[in-house]
């Protein structure tokens, strides 16, 4: 909900100063679903606010648990009619972390991520950022649980809608709001240099993620477009200024691609590329879900992979997969609609494209 807007509205009605504490106290505190449960206010004022300001930017359209229950998808509707989808995993340690989408589709098109199949249709602002948050935790709420971390690593990359995302974060940080802690969020970026430099001096204590998967240049152009405009050794300074001014530790991403960069060579290049001074470093090495552009790197060779790190002084760990079942894993989020305007996920998404006749 914009806030400001509000605030605006209630002083034109001559509304007492407290009455947006209270709509605020009742949206990220008491989690109501609606404008009729802010049962502090009188019917009128809510009526009246009901018409003015929809309670949430976006409509539920589907919700899908996965098969083991620690995983969560919604595929939300926001009101121009642009899809995103957000995920809730629960962790065995107790956690609940919500991954939020920071834009509708991507433009990075990396070759391993179907998001990126999307192409770019817009920034989400501030608010559909937050209310991707605020959804789950009313979700959590009945089941006695809350949302203990928020991450962007749904859809979109975070860096190239900066300024919505840092309000975003700022918002979810408020003590009078959400009072979500700064070092439980975290921003992923597949190597947005001016957008690492530009976190290296907010003065919220945000954590940074890289999407690396590959230190070698010749790799990395060839399934991360990026690459060419932000090459590795840019990447580098810029990580390493990051490091340099905020003293906090950078986690790399490595997704393995099957015969693409599991081998030998790609790890010895990774921990040249890492520094001798890992200290504030860490890799999560991640199982690829495969499409057809790509297989994934069977287990034992990502075990193999990861012992192989290690061996080479690189602080690593192999991250738990979510969501596979439901398409909510690593670079599977992906939304688009056939020629009759139905929504598709990406199994569908998939089973079109093998089903397309050429010419």
């Amino acid at each position: 909900m914009d806030f400001s807007q509000l605030d605006h509205f209630l002083k034109e009605r001559k509304e007492p100063a407290y009455r947006l504490g209270q709509i605020r106290h009742a949206f990220y505190i008491d989690l109501a679903e609606n404008w009729d449960q802010v049962t502090v206010l009188s019917k009128p004022l809510r009526e009246a606010c009901k018409e003015a300001f929809p309670w949430d930017p976006f409509s539920v359209i589907r919700v899908q648990e996965s098969k083991e229950g620690d995983t969560v998808k919604s595929l939300l509707s926001c009101i121009d009619g642009q899809k995103i989808e957000a995920v809730l995993m629960h962790h065995a340690d107790e956690r609940d972390t919500v991954s939020v989408s920071s834009q509708a589709g991507c433009a990075m098109a990396c070759t391993f991520c179907a998001t990126g199949t999307m192409g770019l249709k817009r920034n989400l602002t501030a608010d559909e950022i937050v209310s991707q948050v605020i959804h789950y935790a009313r979700w959590l709420k009945p089941r006695g649980r809350r949302v203990t971390n928020v991450v962007l690593m749904g859809m979109g990359e975070p860096f190239h809608n900066y300024d919505e995302v840092m309000k975003a974060l700022r918002i979810l940080n408020d003590p009078n709001g959400f009072n979500l802690g700064a070092r439980r969020m975290s921003i992923s970026t597949c190597g947005i240099v001016p957008g690492i430099l530009r976190l290296a001096d907010e003065p919220m204590q945000v954590n940074l993620a890289i999407s690396l998967h590959s230190a070698i240049d010749a790799k990395r152009s060839r399934i991360m477009p990026v690459n060419r405009a932000y090459s590795l050794s840019k990447l580098r300074q810029a990580v390493f200024t990051y490091m340099e001014k905020t003293n906090r530790k950078v986690l790399f991403e490595y997704l393995l691609l099957k015969g693409i960069n599991d081998g030998e060579e790609d790890a010895r290049a990774l921990a040249e590329w890492l520094g001798d001074d890992k200290r504030l470093i860490h890799v999560n090495i991640i199982k690829y879900h495969e499409t057809e552009a790509f297989q994934g790197t069977e287990r034992a060779s990502r075990i193999q992979f990861l012992h192989r790190l290690l061996q080479l002084g690189v602080p690593a760990t192999h991250r738990i997969t979510f969501g596979e079942d439901i398409d909510a894993a690593c670079g599977q989020l992906a939304v688009k609609e056939d020629q009759a305007g139905t929504v598709q996920g990406l199994q569908a998404v998939r089973a079109n494209k093998q089903h397309t006749p050429t010419a």
